[in-house]
């Protein structure tokens, strides 16, 4: 800027400052006091409408409550702030699972309901039988539907049942089973299974019987807890012994996810009440010659004891003794109607013989003139009879029977 701009500059400034300083009123003392008494007013205006304001609002609201109004709405309920950790400032995942999301249902389980013709259509595989029953099969076994016309060496079911053995919510089915084998054959209990793909498979056996006891299972039941009930008896019947003389129990059985194991029921069978303990003794038979009529004559001593605490109707015995030897004398009359009918061995059948007695016989035999009669030996053997004429059990057999020496 050149030096006579900046006087032209400073001129310009005087003039404008004498120009407004002649407008301007300097406020005197009086004007002073109006400004404040204006201010004044104006602060105890607004002191008294927050008086009223403080007074008031108590008052609106104990007025509110004294007034009756529409019940609140329901409100939906606000997850509580505690229920999960303050969210970081870093995004949770996409995919993460909310709190609120329902839980996975659990898989339906495969079912395991077979009927009795569904069986019989499958092949199925069967624990082992009981060693020594090689005619038994196992692997891919067909299923017989009767047990009494099935053949040799065949498994027939005799019973069907069902129950949630493996508690998977699905009902599985129980078979008893029998392996034909002579007058009966052994016998077991068998669960079977669907897999997802809907075969047969086997989940194992519950109980099977032996050559011990028991050795007859006779029953079957499922239960709605998963508890499969088998009834067993101590006996099989046949030879001379009725089923009815068996003794029976119910014993449960239940899955381990191993195996199946008794739960339930008793585990030992006591003395069967159709049983006793004989025990029989011979004397040798020594021939001598019969003047009369040149035959050669003998005797039999036979003691037969009961050791048992059973009362035994009759006892029943047999002399394995050749054929040419034929019965003879007295006693025999008391060996009943049919004494040396059946030949061989001669038969005789004495009694009754309470527990702790016993009986001693002398049975003749006679040996016709002309007949040749080489030295020799025979077994002479003792059973019990029960009602019926059923044999009754015997515990002991090896005291039941003597060898003796006939000449």
């Amino acid at each position: 800027m050149s030096e006579l701009e900046s006087v032209d500059l400073a001129e310009e400034f005087s003039r404008y400052r004498g120009t407004m300083l002649a407008e301007i009123e300097v406020p005197g003392p009086a004007a002073v006091r109006r400004t404040v008494r204006r201010r004044r007013r104006r602060h105890l205006a607004t002191a008294a409408a927050a008086a009223v304001a403080l007074l008031g609002g108590p008052a609106v609201g104990y007025a509110a409550l004294d007034r009756s109004g529409p019940p609140p709405e329901p409100v939906d309920p606000t997850p509580s702030v505690t229920a999960s950790p303050t969210p970081s400032s870093s995004p949770s995942p996409t995919g993460a699972p909310s709190a609120t999301s329902a839980t996975p249902t659990r898989p339906t389980a495969p079912d395991g309901r077979l009927s009795r013709a569904q069986l019989l259509a499958a092949r199925v595989d069967l624990p082992a039988w009981r060693s020594g029953q090689p005619d038994c099969p196992v692997s891919e076994v067909r299923l017989a539907g009767d047990p009494s016309t099935a053949k040799e060496g065949t498994n027939a079911i005799e019973a069907v049942e069902y129950a949630d053995v493996d508690g998977d919510g699905a009902t599985e089915t129980v078979a008893m089973l029998l392996c034909s084998f002579g007058s009966g054959g052994p016998q077991q209990v068998v669960a079977f299974d669907r897999d997802e793909a809907g075969r047969i498979v086997t989940i194992g056996r519950v109980v099977a019987t032996s050559r011990d006891k028991p050795q007859w299972l006779t029953a079957l039941d499922g239960r709605s807890d998963g508890t499969v009930r088998v009834e067993v008896a101590d006996l099989h019947p046949g030879g001379g012994w009725p089923g009815e003389w068996s003794q029976r129990q119910w014993r449960g059985y239940r899955w381990t996810g191993e195996r199946f194991a008794q739960v339930e029921g008793p585990t030992s069978f006591g003395p069967n009440p159709y049983s006793t303990d004989l025990a029989v003794t011979a004397k040798d038979l020594i021939l001598a010659d019969d003047p009369t009529d040149g035959s050669r004559v003998g005797a039999v001593e036979v003691r037969i004891r009961n050791l048992g605490d059973r009362h035994a109707d009759r006892v029943s015995l047999t002399l394995d003794l050749p054929a040419s030897l034929a019965p003879d004398g007295p006693a025999w009359a008391d060996c009943g109607p049919d004494a040396g009918k059946y030949r061989p061995p001669l038969t005789c059948r004495l009694g009754p013989i309470e527990p702790n007695g016993e009986l001693t016989v002398q049975l003749g035999m006679r040996l016709p003139p002309d007949t040749e009669l080489a030295a020799g030996t025979a077994t002479v053997r003792g059973a019990a009879e029960g009602p019926g004429g059923h044999y009754m059990i015997d515990p002991v057999m090896a005291n039941n029977e003597d060898t003796i020496a006939y000449r």
